[in-house]
């Protein structure tokens, strides 16, 4: 895998060197988890986000700290908020599959590579190089994958609560609450034990 490949890169790692997609925003640790976990289906990025949300505090975190220059924390957060602002860009920078390693280490190098990639790519860096921000020094800084999964999965589970079950929730309460209108003046039979009972409206049928 170290020979060069026309449409690809040569990274190397502590391991070795591995043959990379050329423009791909990923790195040697991503590309080895794809080839050793060739099962199941890539992570939804409901948790992808989170976990680039993390990144971004991080580096802002670690400048505050004076860990880290202002100059690579805003790059960290340049590269975040692209990612943010456009998840569609990078959908396919994350393909390492759901069935890996039980911490998720990979899915953390996974996240680590695409944002160090990016924000070296805004300081003029070439992909793959990492000579303004590494993705183990820089971008994971202060952290590990057993502080960051679980961190991404309630962070995760935060957002998907706010953005899809509440107002899914509200969807379903105005519609009931419309039915309930449109039906106010329909008496039907009423059931009680199987048995007819008491006639009621319609509208009743949709009341909590």
């Amino acid at each position: 895998m170290g020979s060069k490949v026309k449409g690809f890169r040569v990274e190397k790692d502590s391991i070795g060197e591995i043959s990379v997609p050329k423009n791909a925003y990923f790195g040697a640790q991503t590309q080895r988890a794809v080839e050793n976990f060739k099962i199941g289906w890539p992570f939804d990025f409901s948790l992808i986000l989170p976990y680039v949300i993390i990144k971004k505090c991080a580096a802002r975190t670690n400048f505050s700290q004076k860990k880290l220059s202002k100059k690579i924390s805003d790059a960290i957060i340049f590269a975040c908020d692209d990612i943010l602002n456009d998840p569609e860009k990078y959908s396919n920078e994350f393909p390492i599959p759901i069935f890996q390693t039980g911490s998720g280490t990979q899915t953390n190098m996974n996240v680590n590579e695409v944002v160090a990639n990016k924000a070296n790519e805004k300081l003029g860096g070439k992909l793959g190089k990492y000579e303004y921000v590494h993705p183990n020094d820089h971008v994971n800084m202060s952290q590990s994958t057993n502080d960051t999964f679980p961190t991404a999965t309630l962070v995760g589970t935060v957002l998907a609560v706010e953005d899809n079950l509440i107002p899914a929730l509200k969807m379903l309460s105005d519609s009931l609450n419309k039915k309930t209108k449109k039906f106010k003046k329909i008496i039907k039979v009423g059931r009680t034990h199987l048995q007819d009972a008491t006639p009621i409206t319609r509208s009743r049928i949709f009341w909590f």
